[in-house]
């Protein structure tokens, strides 16, 4: 198979670097220092597309590296769940999330010198009724507080989760999928950007 030779993930996320990692597509880390606040009025799929944009720009990249930026949200019952700013919020999160079907979306970017393209999945994912003891246990064990909506499926909260539509590896962080079909039509429109064939 034929990988992407040179990718610059704007991200400081673990957790897509791993997916990447996993995904046999190579990389190397640059962290932007973007402010992650909504703008009034802003979609939720605007929201996160414009933070993955912002994030692209805001590193420094070599004329043949291609950037690739990402950004994910959870929205439950009209509400943007952001990471939880304390245990009682993500206690909060949990009890909102309880039951229901949520959305978790993701916006990526991908940026080549001047050019840019952008994208957003979104995966439906439906929560078990939780009990107050499971609220407050899993708020307790301090996984809920580096993630949008209060969890992590691939960790302790995937005994919560009854069946989700959509791509999975978007609710962890990053939609593995549709960042490859990008990556190689980035490759193919710029000739210049090599791949690296037999990985």
């Amino acid at each position: 198979m034929s990988l992407i030779r040179r990718i610059v993930l704007a991200s400081g996320s673990p957790r897509r670097a791993e997916l990447l990692t996993h995904a046999g597509i190579p990389f190397r880390v640059c962290v932007p220092g973007v402010a992650e606040f909504r703008i009034i009025g802003e979609s939720p799929q605007d929201y996160v597309r414009r933070l993955a944009r912002l994030k692209a720009r805001a590193v420094h990249a070599a004329a043949d590296e291609i950037v690739l930026a990402a950004d994910t949200t959870v929205i439950a019952e009209g509400e943007i769940l952001e990471k939880p700013t304390s245990p009682a919020d993500a206690r909060r999160m949990l009890s909102l999330l309880s039951g229901r079907v949520h959305e978790v979306k993701t916006g990526i970017c991908l940026r080549l010198g001047g050019r840019e393209w952008e994208d957003c999945e979104t995966t439906r994912v439906r929560f078990l009724s939780l009990s107050q003891a499971e609220i407050d246990e899993y708020a307790a064990s301090g996984e809920p507080m580096d993630k949008a909506g209060a969890y992590g499926i691939q960790g302790l909260a995937s005994r919560f989760i009854d069946r989700i539509e959509g791509c999975y590896f978007n609710v962890v962080g990053l939609p593995v999928s549709l960042v490859w079909r990008y990556l190689a039509c980035v490759s193919e429109e710029n000739p210049g950007v090599r791949l690296k064939s037999g990985v």
